[in-house]
């Protein structure tokens, strides 16, 4: 296999509920599929923490001198789009287009690599017709009045992801209208056509697909049986993914073989969600912080434990990142783009110190254990320090580009040297936007800082003045 060191990655394992070695059904290759955008408002930061634990673990597996092949998908016909377009007068697709556009917006604030391939349910309906056809003609989906529905007393081990028997799933049920459904836990393959929704033709009748049916179709044809990795927010392990790997299992075709699931983010208490209304979304986080500072923030947590997000974590996720580009400030390191906008090689790991390497390999083999990781650089960072109070100038700097290239890895960029210099307009103009804003002339304030952002700074309010950084 190529690569600098032998691939041990260990991941916990939905279906099996333990901690195993990816095992990988193509030497050299890592295909992944991660559920993806449903479009039909703005992306919050909730979002934003899925996109960065599947981003850390492409990069990584990148790094470790694996291809990887990575999708994520588009919902973009769906109820909340088809509801939001009826109440504002437009059109399925506008609404989709609009917040499609925001999402990958959002998700390039976060410095989050774009998927290989990015699939849309509505190019894939005609796929997801013949499936439901064969589902039909094997006798494990039956036609009711109002749709199509599989039938999960034909699917052997149902229940896998949720820990549960087929029995016990039926008896926690919740109770539906729909009296010609065969069993409770029975899902829609297939919805009717109802007056003013888009439709598509089928042999079962006009109407469109259901959600579960969108995501084993486009993963199966765009990485085949047996890919490697599928996964999502814990709230996706059941129905969502369950009803995924019924389909390909009642068609006797292998799905996902390992299965990955984040913990939720949490405000006060609660899950954090469109429909408490108690979120922020990704686009609000960039206007007013440092995306970066989130993504440690998140990284500070193992993926499948919750995190609350509070001014005070944020704050000092803040002063972490602060801490990180104080090193390359001191040791005179220049900024490396690659590091955080592209996927990372086996070529980089050569620029870091063996010890070092190892220490953060052996945290991230480890079911990802980004804090561990974290802890590893941050101990980096202290000993480079000491190690230039010294005087043992070479040696901390070559333990300083260690820390930048490991952070690359997770998808910090740190501020080069180079970015912190401030040039004799802007300094100028930072000056007089300090004695506008003393001055209580918020709109010369204001017309400052749109100056400043036009110069290519993200301009700060801080409590000693205004603060600059790029």
């Amino acid at each position: 296999m190529p690569g600098y060191r032998t691939f041990v990655l260990r991941l916990y394992d939905t279906a099996t509920g333990t901690v195993r070695p990816l095992e990988l059904r193509d030497r050299g290759r890592v295909s992944i599929y991660a559920c993806g955008l449903t479009v039909y408002d703005l992306p919050h930061i909730g979002h934003g923490r899925g996109w960065l634990v599947f981003d850390v673990l492409r990069r990584y597996l990148a790094f470790s001198g694996l291809e990887v092949h990575y999708v994520t998908n588009v919902t973009d016909i769906d109820d909340q789009i088809i509801g939001r377009a009826a109440a504002e007068g437009r059109t399925e697709s506008e609404v989709a287009g609009e917040f499609e556009r925001a999402w990958w917006e959002a998700s390039d604030a976060l410095g989050v690599l774009s998927p290989d391939e990015a699939p849309h349910a509505t190019e894939y309906v005609e796929k997801m017709v013949a499936l439901i056809s064969e589902l039909i003609r094997i006798g494990a989906a039956y036609e009711t009045s109002t749709g199509v529905y599989l039938s999960v007393d034909r699917v052997e081990g149902y229940g896998l992801l949720a820990h549960q028997s087929l029995e016990s799933l039926k008896v926690g049920a919740r109770v539906e209208v729909d009296a010609e459904k065969r069993s409770p836990v029975d899902f829609a393959l297939w919805k009717r056509a109802k007056p003013a929704e888009p439709t598509w033709e089928s042999p079962f009748g006009p109407g469109r697909p259901g959600w579960h049916t969108e995501c084993v179709v486009m993963s199966l044809d765009l990485l085949g049986e047996g890919f490697d990795i599928h996964g999502g927010g814990i709230d996706l392990m059941f129905p969502h993914h369950e009803n995924e790997r019924a389909q390909a299992v009642a068609v006797g075709k292998r799905f996902a073989r390992h299965w990955l699931h984040y913990g939720w983010v949490m405000a006060g208490g609660a899950k954090m969600s469109k429909s408490l209304q108690n979120f922020v979304t990704v686009a609000d986080l960039v206007e007013h912080g440092d995306p970066r500072a989130y993504r440690l923030l998140v990284l500070r947590s193992q993926y499948r434990s919750q995190i609350e997000v509070t001014p005070e974590t944020s704050a000092d996720a803040g002063k972490a990142l602060e801490r990180l580009d104080g090193l390359t400030r001191r040791f005179d390191l220049r900024a490396d783009v690659d590091l955080g906008r592209t996927a990372l090689n086996t070529e980089l790991a050569g620029e870091v110190h063996p010890d070092e390497l190892e220490r953060f390999a052996s945290h991230m083999d480890d079911d990802l254990d980004t804090p561990g990781a974290l802890a590893a650089i941050f101990d980096a960072v202290g000993r480079a320090h000491a190690l230039g109070d010294r005087g043992r100038d070479e040696e901390a700097r070559s333990l300083a580009r260690s820390v930048q290239v490991l952070c690359g890895v997770l998808g910090i960029p740190l501020r080069g040297a180079d970015e912190f210099a401030i040039d004799e307009e802007s300094a100028r103009l930072v000056a007089e936007r300090d004695v506008a804003r003393s001055a209580r002339d918020f709109a010369r304030s204001d017309a400052i800082r749109d100056r400043l952002m036009t110069l290519g700074w993200i301009v700060e309010d801080g409590p000693t003045g205004t603060r600059l950084r790029r």
